[in-house]
């Protein structure tokens, strides 16, 4: 978010409310700021003792209680504060500065010491001489608040960053927000930014939108085709899927949209690589689908061609879940993924209006790392001639649509796939039955002499 760190020798006020993760994320970046060689100050202007800091910092993998006393100093300036002053205080946080030799310094409890000044100009001349001589010994500063400051306030015109962390009920859930509402000297990522508080500390997914607003690297120009898994599915494409463009199946519950994608995934090498992210069934229960329509998940698991990540959907925010599948098309080369489905990440977002920026970005830098994509969308209506769009804008990302429903024809119950959209590409827009048996995927021409297909209720042609 702040494009490489915070800039050294700087000033920055953490505001939030109690409990939003101030202090987590300030020792986090003491702790971490020592492992790179650096010396760190925490002044205390709270009555909290440090060995209750302490007790709640042990439960998270950053805190070594080995650095205290050594890299990282504790001072608790709390009674000079009461007895002595603002300006004690400061004399006494610029002498621990020179005897650490500290090159960062975190003061926690701005709050008291502005409720201390007299006026703004007391509380401006306290900061000022901070950042003076933490500037000169070339030493940044991070002031924690719990207080949310205006803009105009008279901290705010001081420092050089400010960060802003809260949190926010969406129905019964609860997320954490991050904001730089201030950033001298940075490009940093404005806007809102969801975090989470692990046993890493403080997590932070910035928007994939502004993470990566253009694709990392140029798009492929090769016009290869690659196996879609079902062979006459192929022959209807020209010889399958284009390479490196993303395919969406949209259609309702039991259609056969997943058992459509475990054949493009059946395509997977360990040259080429493929990767099943789910939202609704678990590793072992997507083995168990594969095995009952003849496709070996197993062999391609065990011998390193295909992964499985499964996402819950009762858990994670939508920017890490894109930054956690991005990172495993990374770590592995993968080039083919499949995603089950587009529905269930939309769910953990807490902003749909953000939505089609979201998808539109992921689906560009998937195409960028030359990675074909199979997509599904589960649609609401079982029967009836009324189709929904995936959402405002969405199919239009996607390059290739199927159309998958349920048909009724001649007092049987019957699946259809038709082709709507292939980007670039020639055709056969033909309604085609899907048959799913012990042997896999299959497609016939079965809806030749009947009309009315796509109302769900087709109606057999007269006979001559």
């Amino acid at each position: 978010m702040l494009k490489g760190g915070l800039v050294s020798g700087a000033s920055y006020i953490v505001q939030g409310r109690p409990g939003s993760g101030k202090t987590i994320l300030a020792n986090q970046i003491a702790f971490n700021h020592v492992r790179d060689g650096g010396r760190v100050l925490v002044a205390t202007l709270l009555s909290e003792t440090h060995e209750r800091l302490f007790q709640f910092l042990s439960t998270l993998s950053f805190f070594d209680p080995n650095r205290i006393g050594a890299e990282i100093q504790f001072v608790s300036a709390f009674d000079t504060l009461e007895n002595e002053g603002l300006d004690e205080v400061v004399k006494l946080l610029r002498r621990e500065i020179s005897r650490q030799k500290a090159s960062l310094l975190i003061v926690d409890g701005l709050l008291n010491a502005r409720s201390k000044a007299e006026n703004t100009l007391d509380t401006k001349k306290f900061i000022s001489e901070l950042q003076g001589h933490a500037a000169f010994a070339g030493c940044t500063v991070l002031f924690l608040t719990s207080s949310r400051l205006d803009d105009g306030s008279p901290e705010h015109t001081m420092v050089d960053g400010v960060i802003e962390l809260g949190e926010e009920l969406f129905g019964v859930r609860s997320v954490r927000r991050i904001h730089l509402r201030k950033t001298r000297g940075s490009g940093a990522l404005s806007g809102l930014h969801e975090c989470e508080i692990t046993e890493d500390g403080l997590v932070v997914h910035p928007r994939l939108e502004s993470l990566i607003s253009r694709p990392t690297r140029p798009d492929s120009s090769t016009l290869r085709r690659i196996p879609s898994g079902v062979p006459r599915l192929d022959a209807l494409m020209d010889g399958g899927l284009p390479k490196s463009s993303v395919t969406l199946a949209m259609g309702p519950s039991g259609v056969g949209k997943t058992s459509l994608g475990l054949h493009f995934l059946s395509g997977s090498t360990i040259d080429e690589p493929g990767l099943h992210f789910g939202f609704y069934e678990t590793p072992e229960r997507l083995r168990m689908k594969a095995r009952s329509i003849g496709v070996n998940l197993d062999e391609l698991i065990d011998e390193g061609a295909l992964g499985v990540i499964w996402q819950p959907t009762t858990e994670g925010l939508l920017d890490g879940i894109g930054g956690r599948l991005l990172k495993a098309v990374e770590e592995k080369n993968v080039k083919r993924v499949m995603i089950d489905s587009i529905g269930g990440m939309a769910r953990v977002a807490t902003s749909p209006a953000r939505l089609v920026e979201f998808f539109t970005v992921l689906m560009n830098e998937l195409r960028a790392r030359d990675v074909t994509v199979f997509a599904t969308w589960e649609m609401r209506g079982l029967f009836g001639g009324e189709i929904n769009a995936p959402g405002p804008e969405l199919s239009s990302i996607v390059d290739n649509l199927f159309l998958m429903r349920f048909v009724e024809l001649d007092s049987e119950l019957k699946r259809l796939l038709s082709i709507l959209k292939m980007r670039d590409s020639t055709y056969d827009p033909s309604l085609l039955e899907v048959i799913i048996n012990e042997h896999g995927v299959d497609l016939s021409k079965a809806f030749k002499n009947a009309a009315t297909v796509l109302s769900g209720s087709a109606t057999p042609l007269p006979k001559d």
